[in-house]
């Protein structure tokens, strides 16, 4: 693709989180955005693993999947929304949706992967006060 856009100005600018991972699941890219909603400095992220921000209880699933997506270069959720949780550096549960796309080297291999993540977690918690409020005025006590 040709462009004049500089794409590291765009990650910047940009408000959802990019988070960009090598093959061991280091983060190698981590944008303002990224800072701003999960509360690690540029500093504190990169080197870390994505242990960083999936929480205790998603992360067998979670590295299970990371390891098949390394191994066979593909993802499942390239053009589908996850909803998860995830986990902000003061120890609250967020809720995120992201897609993430496969990075390969020349010779094809899978070599990590960049997810774009956005913050749902205030729309989560409206959504929720919304059902409840709807199951309470079809179900009168």
């Amino acid at each position: 693709m040709k462009t004049n856009v500089d794409l590291l100005q765009l990650v910047e600018c940009i408000g959802d989180a990019v988070v960009v991972a090598d093959a061991h699941e280091k983060i190698v890219l981590w944008n303002a955005a990224a800072t701003r909603i999960f509360g690690y400095s540029e500093e504190e992220a990169l080197g870390s693993t994505l242990d960083l921000i999936v929480p205790e209880r998603q992360r067998q699933r979670h590295n299970e999947g990371y390891s098949k997506s390394m191994a066979t270069g593909t993802t499942r959720y390239g053009t589908s929304l996850l909803k998860v949780p995830a986990k902000h550096k003061d120890g609250r549960t967020l809720s995120i949706s992201f897609t993430v796309g496969m990075l390969f080297d020349e010779k094809h291999q899978a070599n990590g992967v960049a997810a774009v993540i956005r913050d749902e977690t205030e729309r989560f918690a409206e959504e929720r006060a919304l059902k409840k409020r709807l199951s309470e005025l079809e179900n009168p006590q």
